[in-house]
């Protein structure tokens, strides 16, 4: 259910709509799901008896003829009280293809206006239909995608509205100061300073903290969701594919004491305390993009193209070569051509050769043995910025990021008009007014209650059809 109440950006279509709820391919049970109004006709005429509210009903489906399609249970949600807030008819079946497009076609051929469902109409509806919030939909299907226990718990703490609760407090507090401000400029007249008394700008400072731990738990539930992208860099044969099978615990690339023998790019999601970890494994980097041959080219070329848009680059050095003549020299030169506050420092190959006069920010390991790689972990995951526990992290997206971030900016400024108000007070107080009504709006973006229209189809498009 809403965390709040909310006003939807659009009221929702009347024509019932019909999916398959359960994923393509063969299996135990399948699931053809109903929503719209005035469903008893298509009950009876599949069902052949009147269903109790929220009962399963074990029987036979059948089709025009009155032969039957299968045999299975029937669920009728009437409205208010569903998924959708329509009334919603689920049809459990075996999960045969055939079976299931039997009772799709059924259904679609009883019921006047009945029109299969779009991506992520019935969680639109639900939207639509005040049963859910944006953030809270947008959860559903960050919890079908997960891909850890922690992103799962993570995206079920947003679906119970964690995340909203938190938002729409916020959003409150910035209300009553919206008050205050109007209540100042409709009665200008009056001896008493409504903002002096409530005492303005220590509230504001207030909200600024408390939006700050919103953001804060938001960029966990973000990094929850998406990740981070980790690229392995640098020169042929230091160890990159070696440390890629380590990290993954799995033969992912080949290896070989041949230099370049990574042509492309190898990627894998690992996860590390939870924490989705995208590592892609790149050609061996040569200075000045020399290369031996144009595969090798075009292969250090894409190599570049993935650390421009890495989170985290790894830059791999070889320890047994150290002192080689030439070695250092080109570690030196790409180097500075990787991008300056995203590099890890990390010498390999630690079990055959010393490590001393090391930078102190070194990172020192055997991808081979394994020696190393827990601190590895620990250095990815505080470059990431995850904090160590993830008890009450809610799942979030990097469009809430950037509306709390809008938020915060009319905040400051804000702050900046709630101090001089005792000289040429009109103007700012004017200005200080719309301040809060743009911060206001920003938080409420993320919930749904103000400017969606743009954003509902693009993200609903993106759920599976049947939900």
């Amino acid at each position: 259910m809403r965390s709040g109440p909310s006003t939807p950006a659009a009221s929702p279509p009347t024509e019932p709509i019909v999916a398959i709820a359960t994923a393509p391919g063969r299996g135990a049970v399948g699931i053809v799901r109903v929503s719209g109004w005035g469903l008893q006709p298509l009950i009876d005429a599949i069902c052949g008896r009147g269903l109790t509210p929220r009962q399963a009903h074990y029987g036979t489906f059948r089709d025009s003829d009155g032969l039957a399609i299968d045999q299975g249970l029937a669920l009728y949600f009437p409205a208010p009280h569903s998924y959708t807030g329509e009334d919603v008819l689920e049809l459990q079946a075996h999960g045969g293809p055939v079976v299931l497009q039997l009772l799709l076609a059924r259904c679609l051929s009883v019921l006047p206006g009945l029109r299969l469902a779009r991506p992520g109409e019935f969680t639109e509806r639900a939207f639509l239909n005040d049963k859910l919030d944006l953030a809270q939909a947008e959860a559903v299907a960050d919890l079908i995608e997960a891909g850890t226990e922690a992103a799962a718990r993570g995206a079920a703490r947003a679906l119970s509205g964690d995340f909203s609760l938190r938002i729409d407090a916020l959003a409150a507090r910035i209300v009553h100061l919206r008050t205050l401000v109007e209540a100042t400029l409709d009665f200008p007249e009056e001896e008493i300073d409504f903002l002096e008394q409530a005492q303005a700008r220590r509230q504001l400072d207030e909200i600024l903290v408390a939006l700050d731990a919103a953001a804060a738990g938001a960029r966990q539930g973000a990094l929850l969701r998406e990740g981070m992208r980790v690229v392995l860099a640098g020169q042929p044969n230091v160890g990159k594919s070696s440390l890629l099978n380590a990290l993954a615990g799995a033969e992912l690339a080949i290896v070989t004491p041949i230099p370049g023998t990574t042509r492309d790019r190898v990627a894998e999601t690992i996860q590390i305390e939870g924490v989705p970890v995208h590592v892609v494994d790149t050609a061996g980097l040569r200075a000045h993009g020399e290369a031996a041959d144009e595969v090798e080219r075009l292969g250090i070329g894409r190599s570049w193209e993935a650390i421009r848009d890495a989170d985290a680059v790894l830059f791999l050095h070889d320890l047994t070569r150290r002192g080689e003549p030439g070695y250092e020299a080109a570690d030196a030169a790409i180097a500075a051509e990787l991008p300056a506050g995203a590099v890890l420092q990390v010498f390999n190959k630690a079990d055959t050769a010393p490590a001393d006069g090391l930078p102190d920010d070194a990172l020192v390991l055997s991808a081979r043995t394994g020696g190393g790689l827990a601190a590895l972990r620990a250095a990815l995951l505080q470059r990431a910025g995850w904090q160590a526990t993830t008890e009450g992290v809610a799942i979030a997206r990097t469009r809430h990021l950037q509306a709390l971030s809008r938020a915060r900016g009319h905040l400051e400024v804000a702050v900046t008009l709630a101090s001089p108000l005792a000289a040429q007070r009109d103007a700012p107080l004017d200005l200080l007014a719309e301040e809060l009504r743009l911060a206001h709006r920003a938080l409420g973006e993320i919930t749904g209650q103000f400017g969606v229209e743009d954003l509902l189809g693009e993200i609903f498009s993106n759920f599976c059809i049947g939900k």
